[in-house]
């Protein structure tokens, strides 16, 4: 097996034999107070149980089912948010990017950059998020093979940036339905990166509502307790103060309230798993 490897990220020492960090935010921003609030609120809660965390939210989601559904404020709007976010609360920033001319401009504000699902084997938007310098997580494709990650990370490196997180955020299982198998967790960890797991895209019904995206949020405890029993680096989960009027990836958000209680729980397998 590779010799695990430690990304650093400000303050935040990420590794798989190293305490979870989470990764966590509304799906989209949706506004500058939105934003600030939710930071604000999930500050507080990672902090009185002292887990890591590094904000997150989009700025655009290009991958909507329907032409007609919203994107986001846009990445001039959302930019000078991340760096107020930053400033602030003191913890990282993690956004997505979906084509090259945008990595350089987004790492300006951002921490991480994070590679979407779908476009995980792109190799000119890995080559410019990797020049960047900035840590790049990557979400394993739904179409894609845990062992073939390898190869994903290998395009990273070879651009001159190690900083690499590798995400499993579900297979698809037939149509509209996706499921977690969680032998990807220990294989993509035998490349020695952090592994990451989504435990809210997990639950994701792709395009399962039509025009929009279904899901089962009630199914995001078990599978995050799962992937944590296995040992990961991080927890990545989309939460919001109200998720079924969240314009996006509302059915697999978690309420923003019941987030103490399940990082608490979290938190303790955590511990045993690691012990």
């Amino acid at each position: 097996m590779t010799t695990p490897r430690t990304v650093q990220i400000g303050d935040l020492t990420i590794a798989n034999d190293r305490p979870f960090v989470l990764l966590a935010g509304p799906c989209q921003m949706e506004s500058r107070d939105h934003a600030l609030e939710t930071a604000s609120a999930l500050s507080e809660i990672t902090r009185a149980l002292g887990i890591g965390l590094i904000y997150k939210s989009s700025f655009d989601k290009a991958n909507r089912t329907s032409i007609t559904t919203a994107r986001g404020l846009g990445m001039d709007k959302a930019l000078p948010i991340f760096s107020e976010i930053r400033e602030t609360f003191g913890c990282p920033v993690i956004t997505d990017v979906h084509d090259a001319a945008q990595c350089a401009p987004v790492a300006e504000a951002v921490d991480v950059l994070q590679i979407p699902a779908f476009l995980c084997r792109q190799t000119d938007l890995l080559i410019a998020a990797a020049e960047t310098g900035r840590a790049v997580n990557v979400k394993k494709g739904q179409f894609l093979a845990p062992w073939d990650m390898k190869n994903v990370a290998a395009k990273l490196v070879a651009s001159g940036n190690e900083r690499v997180l590798l995400c499993e955020r579900g297979a698809s299982f037939g149509y509209n339905t996706l499921v977690s198998d969680m032998r990807a967790l220990p294989i993509m960890a035998e490349t020695g990166f952090p592994v990451v797991f989504d435990a809210t895209h997990s639950v994701q019904q792709p395009g399962g509502q039509g025009t929009t995206s279904g899901g089962q949020r009630e199914f995001v405890p078990v599978l995050a307790r799962a992937a944590i029993a296995v040992g990961v680096a991080a927890v990545f989960m989309e939460t919001h103060e109200n998720p079924d009027c969240a314009p996006s990836d509302g059915p697999n958000m978690v309420p923003l309230k019941e987030m103490p209680a399940l990082l608490a729980r979290l938190q303790a397998f955590d511990r045993l798993a690691k012990a």
